[in-house]
């Protein structure tokens, strides 16, 4: 799930969201990272962005991600601007639009190979930091497929002693209220059907909250609009529980939202790392790919659920047209049990708000 394209103004792909004091930008190093991925893909990064913000204070960090992307970038306070780009799924974008002198240093966090190197290389960066790609002679440390997202590239960063934390991976949410303060956020889409509940558990789920007194949203992505309204139905909530559908919401309102929201209930997908970006309690359904590698922090602020046959990784195919079988195991049941084990955020506690 992401937000609205930037608009042209501070933060958007052609201003700066920062420049140091009595310096334009056009005079800065310039240090550009190539992330061209969705909204979790960006989220999950903000521990390595932030830990290269901190080694080069002085250069202006660029972000080659799609430009809908930019205001979410921007919020993780690393970013100056986006370069925006675009590729079919999760395709590697094949060039990059850059004006001006070589960088100063390009990043590669998008892959390990040489369809993420070459774009950067192209650039003739002065210093390159990449995975290791052997038949390219690349330097770097070695790839590991069994380890999670965030510790992937700060591991890839601590190799060309850049210190970087996991754990850094907060956003601040946004100052401006939710559209609905204290309620439980309820995302029933996702980009694949693989990782995707049956909309009739979902619904289940925000029956059984609505019965008790809880306020529900739905949130939809773009093109998830009718599966959203299916939810709200089902669960016999109004059209007005929706946000978003047609286009993605904007990403301050989303943030607002999450941020300011009782718990989250989704799928493994980009509002789940939005939650643990904001600190909101949240429960994560995991199918086809294990929590290890993609699911949020451990600790009592988060529940994920998963029920695998084994201990491998990657048991399913996380793109695939039908819903894993692993996420099938996990019932309306489970759910609302594991919403009741969440702590309240201490916001809520202090007002009561919220069910």
């Amino acid at each position: 799930m992401t937000g609205h394209p930037a608009a042209d103004g501070p933060g958007s792909p052609d201003h700066p969201a920062s420049e140091s004091p009595g310096r334009r930008a056009a005079d800065r190093p310039r240090l550009v990272v190539l992330r061209a991925l969705g909204l979790g893909d960006l989220l999950t990064a903000v521990p390595a962005l932030r830990a290269l913000r901190r080694a080069h204070p002085g250069h202006e960090v660029l972000l080659v991600a799609p430009a809908r992307q930019a205001h979410a970038a921007v919020a993780t306070g690393a970013v100056d601007r986006v370069i925006p780009t675009s590729a079919p799924g999760r395709a590697v974008p094949g060039r990059i639009d850059w004006r001006g002198p070589p960088p100063d240093v390009a990043v590669d966090l998008h892959g390990n190979g040489p369809a993420s190197h070459r774009p950067l290389s192209r650039l003739r960066p002065a210093r390159l930091l990449a995975y290791a790609h052997p038949p390219e002679r690349t330097a770097g440390p070695s790839w590991r497929e069994d380890e999670h997202e965030r510790d992937r590239w700060c591991r890839l960063l601590s190799w060309y002693g850049i210190p970087a934390d996991p754990q850094d991976l907060r956003i601040r949410v946004p100052e401006r209220p939710s559209p609905a303060p204290g309620a439980v956020v309820i995302h029933p889409g996702a980009d694949a059907a693989a990782r995707r509940w049956p909309a009739a558990r979902f619904s289940a789920v925000g029956a059984a909250l609505r019965a008790t007194g809880h306020r529900i949203v739905i949130t939809a992505g773009a093109g998830e609009a009718g599966l959203a309204h299916d939810v709200a139905r089902r669960a016999g909530l109004p059209r007005s529980a929706v946000l978003g559908g047609d286009t993605d919401p904007p990403f301050a309102e989303l943030a607002a939202l999450v941020g300011q929201a009782r718990a989250v209930i989704v799928g493994d997908t980009g509002l789940a790392h939005l939650a643990t970006a904001v600190g909101t309690p949240s429960v994560v359904l995991f199918g086809p790919v294990a929590p290890r590698l993609w699911g949020p922090p451990p600790g009592p602020q988060h529940r994920a659920l998963w029920h695998p046959d084994d201990d491998a990784a990657r048991p399913g195919d996380a793109h695939g047209d039908v819903p894993d079988e692993r996420l099938l195991r996990i019932t309306v049941p489970e759910v609302l049990e594991a919403l009741t084990r969440l702590p309240r955020p201490a916001r809520f506690a202090l007002t009561g708000a919220g069910g």
